[in-house]
This record gives structure tokens, sequence and C-alpha cells, in this order.
């Protein structure tokens, strides 16, 4: 019988490292091992994971741990300028990036040299922002994995109901008017302290959304707040990328999306539409029951998006 997984503690199976961006910058990674190439005939295929837009990789050890008990290889990274891997604006607690190309730039390196490292199949498994990441690099032609899976991605923001380019005229004007790089919204009154209202934005279940908490107490350096306006408008170009005529059109690989109708961080409709557009997608919707960190839920909504995903994978990826 397995050990119960402990979700405030890196597993001991687990390794922390870094690696090193194409221009130096380095990020950090943990990996579960799995099978080697020399051996690669028993191993059941390899999993790279990024998280969401303030997030890092200790938040989704359930999950990791998870995939690497069925026998998966399981890498997870940091985006550059986030959780333990510094910061890209004036002060340690905003999120800015001067353009999300940088990170698809990134994406599509560290892809490069992982697909080298570990057997496959290889699947990308990206959440939030993690998710429209993978989806723009899927769309420029950037990664090519076996199979991709997308947690409520974030393939549209809850704004009002403007087209795009106007939107982005806002944020643009906004940046504009004063620090590019100063937040965009408000935060905690106590630095690095997560804001009340936030857990009814993320998960039912308060003992997950404490590991949140506990991990920024253990490592305040994952400690991050608003992200810049220079973010957002640059999060509403991206967007205008994906929504191009035929951008997600064009995509061949498998991909599942796990959306929630009651996200009220991203567009479960964008998501819905993107499902309906990439010609080899499954949609799985939840309900009520579900916010937006899906695979942080209750144990009976995260069980059946772990059964989703393990389903859809060995129908679209089985092991070689």
């Amino acid at each position: 019988m397995d050990r119960p997984i402990t979700r405030r503690a890196i597993p001991a199976d687990a390794t922390e490292s870094v690696w090193t961006l194409a221009d130096g910058h380095r990020v950090r990674r943990i990996d579960w091992p799995g099978a080697s190439h020399a051996d690669a005939g028993d191993a059941r295929g390899s999993i790279l994971f990024f998280p969401g837009r303030g997030d890092h990789y200790e938040k989704y050890i359930e999950s990791l741990e998870e995939w690497h008990r069925a026998g998966w290889r399981v890498t997870a990274s940091d985006w550059r300028g986030q959780a333990g891997s510094g910061r890209l604006g004036k002060d340690p607690l905003t999120g800015h990036i001067e353009d999300f190309a940088i990170w698809i730039d990134d994406l599509a390196h560290l892809w490069a040299g992982w697909i080298e490292e570990v057997p496959g199949p290889h699947i990308l498994v990206g959440h939030s922002m993690g998710g429209h990441l993978v989806t723009r690099a899927l769309v420029e032609g950037r990664v090519a994995p076996d199979a991709v899976v997308l947690s409520a991605p974030m393939l549209g923001f809850q704004t009002p109901p403007l087209p795009l380019f106007v939107l982005q005229g806002v944020a643009a004007m906004m940046a504009a008017l004063g620090d590019p790089t100063r937040p965009a919204w408000k935060w905690s009154e106590k630095p690095g302290e997560l804001p009340e209202a936030r857990k009814s934005l993320l998960t039912h279940d308060p003992e997950r959304y404490g590991d949140e908490q506990f991990w920024r107490d253990t490592r305040p350096e994952l400690a991050m707040g608003p992200a810049s306006w220079r973010w957002v408008e640059r999060g509403y170009a991206s967007l205008r990328v994906l929504e191009e005529p035929g951008a997600m059109e064009q995509v061949d690989r498998p991909v599942l999306v796990l959306s929630t109708r009651i996200d009220k961080l991203v567009s479960h409709s964008a998501n819905v539409r993107a499902a309906e557009r990439l010609p080899q997608s499954e949609l799985v919707e939840f309900g009520a029951e579900a916010h937006h960190e899906i695979l942080r839920e209750v144990d009976a909504v995260r069980d059946l998006a772990m059964g989703a995903i393990a389903d859809f994978l060995d129908r679209v990826a089985p092991a070689r």
C-alpha cells in the first residue's frame, strides 16, 4: 500500500535543481526519476508541468507525486521571474514581463533539452497562465508533444465583453500613464500574505488552499502578488495571437481541456471555444463544484479531474 502523499514536503524521490535558459537566466526545476533511455521500455512516459501566474511548483506536489507513482517521469518548472526564479520588475512581489514571447522562447528552449533527457511519450501540462503559454507554443509550432493537458487555461480573461483590441488599448494607456512595472491591482495589506477573498476564487478545499501559505512561510521567496500593467497589456496581446483565424485550428496534437463554468479568473467560454477550435481536443467541464484550481480542489472533484487525465493519456499517448 502506498504511503500517503504529504503536500507540505518535497518527496524523498524528487530532486530540486536549476536549468539555464538560452540567455543564462536560471530557473528552478523539480524532477521525479523514472526509467532512463536505457530501460525506456519500462517507462510510462514523461510529463513536463508548468504552473500559472504567481504560482510555484510546490502547490502541485500532490498531483506531480501521483503521476510519478503511476509510472511517469515527472518534471516541473518555474517561469522566469516567478517563485524561486527571480523577479523581472522593481519589487519582490509584482509579477512582471516585458513580453509573453520571452516565456515562449523559454518554454521552447526547455522543451528541446528535456525531451532529450527523458523517455516518451512526452506530455506537456499547463495550468492557467501555464496553459496559455503551452497553447501559444503549440500554435507557433515551438513544441511538439505527444499530448497536452490544459488545466483551467488562461485562454481568455474575466473582463467586460469588449473586443480584445479595446481592452489591450486600455491596458496600454494605463501602462503609459506611469511605471509599467507597477502592480495593476491591489494586494493584501500584509506583504506576502494572501488576501482573505482570494480563497473563493481558487478552491473549495481549505486545507489545500492553506498549503500555499505554508510554502510561502517556509520559502518566503515564493510569495508573489499582482501582475504589472505591462503584464496585463502583453497578456491581451498574447490572447490576440491565439484568436487569429486558423491559429488553433492548425494544432495537430491531442489536447485535453479542463475548465469550470464558475471560474472567476479565466474565461470558461473562451476555453470552450478553444476546445471547439483545436482539431484533436476533448473538453471536461466542471460546474459549481470546482473553482479555478481544479487540481487542488476537494477530493471528489480532484479525483474526477485526475481520472480524466489518466484516461485521456492512456488513449492518446499509451506507453511505448
